[in-house]
């Protein structure tokens, strides 16, 4: 390699080493061409066959990793935030490409990260193709890296999900999250770091663990899940629960003119949303329009649909909440308490 481009900063031969690892760790011996390739299977889906493509990051929650120098499922979060908006709109997630881009490629960092891109990709069900890492030592900081994935789907045009699938009585179907997953991290860190003094090792009685074990839980992939409610056609709409909270994500899986009900109390409210919505004095508003509140999903399904696809969600093991239903009437996403006889 030149001899110049390693005095300005940038390792050639440390990138093929990085490429050979993650060639072994995907099983894929074609990466590194100049285009990634995925052969789809003719009987894939019906006659009208369409792509479904997504992109995205995952956020600030990076600067957590990069404190605790703990790599090794940021890659799962970035393949989750992905996927499951593919699987919100009714579709099969494909393959994966991701990006890395770095001050400087420390290889074991590197491993660390592409290996969770791996193993998120496996979770899927969906081939890394491809990807790029990029050394780009004066745009980011000797030990600071971003990352963006890019996946792609299929579906039957007639199967994909809409709003205008949804009708008044529909019930709503949460399924857990594992935590924050990867949205609302500038505000944490915001109420844990910079209004407060707390240590990634500190621990709060209330989570039984330190908050850099708490803050890194990888967001959960809901596509082994999902799936099979997708194949039997048994539900209206799907919200993926990112950035904007419960409130933002399930009014875009709505039509115009209905309401999604939600009542409190159905499902639980992870201890870290608690511990931040009063370390911050966090209005309830403020909480249920930034952090999912413990749902990663918001499933919308018609009554006569409801016990197959709690019948489905129990074979696969898969733990869910019915936490309310849809009404022609009140604003986009109310929340109301339950009501005791």
């Amino acid at each position: 390699m030149s001899d110049a481009y390693k005095k300005a900063g940038v390792d050639l031969n440390t990138g093929y080493e990085v490429l050979k690892e993650v060639k072994q760790l995907s099983g894929n011996s074609q990466l590194g061409a100049f285009g990634g390739l995925f052969p789809l299977a003719a009987e894939a889906v019906g006659n009208e066959p369409v792509l479904v493509a997504g992109t995205d990051g995952v956020g600030t929650k990076l600067l957590v990793a990069i404190a605790a120098n703990q790599h090794t499922t940021i890659g799962i979060d970035l393949v989750a935030m992905c996927v499951n908006d593919i699987l919100a709109q009714g579709a099969k997630p494909q393959f994966f490409l991701d990006y890395l881009g770095l001050g400087h490629t420390d290889t074991a960092r590197v491993k660390a990260i592409l290996k969770g891109v791996v193993a998120g990709c496996q979770q899927a069900g969906t081939v890394l193709v491809g990807g790029e890492t990029a050394e780009m030592p004066d745009m980011y900081g000797q030990d600071h890296y971003d990352l963006a994935g890019f996946a792609v789907g299929i579906a039957n045009k007639a199967d994909l999900l809409s709003p205008d699938n949804v009708r008044a009585g529909d019930v709503l179907i949460g399924l857990p999250s594992n935590g924050l997953h990867s949205n609302g991290f500038s505000l944490v860190r915001d109420i844990l770091f910079k209004q407060h003094d707390f240590a990634l090792d500190y621990v709060f009685p209330e989570l039984g663990h330190d908050l850099q074990t708490e803050l890194l839980r990888p967001t959960k992939i809901y596509v082994e899940s999902v799936l099979p409610l997708l194949q039997q056609k048994c539900v209206a709409s799907i919200a993926h629960i990112t950035g904007g909270g419960l409130v933002e994500n399930v009014a875009r899986a709505l039509p115009t003119g209905l309401s999604a009900q939600f009542t409190v109390g159905r499902w639980p409210v992870p201890p870290i949303m608690s511990l931040l919505g009063q370390l911050g004095e966090l209005s309830p508003a403020d909480l249920r329009s930034t952090f999912n509140l413990g749902l990663g999903l918001v499933l919308i399904v018609h009554p006569d649909q409801l016990a197959t696809v709690t019948a489905t969600l129990d074979q696969q093991h898969q733990a869910y909440y019915q936490v309310g239903q849809v009404t022609d009437h009140g604003k986009p996403v109310v929340f109301q308490e339950a009501v005791h006889a």
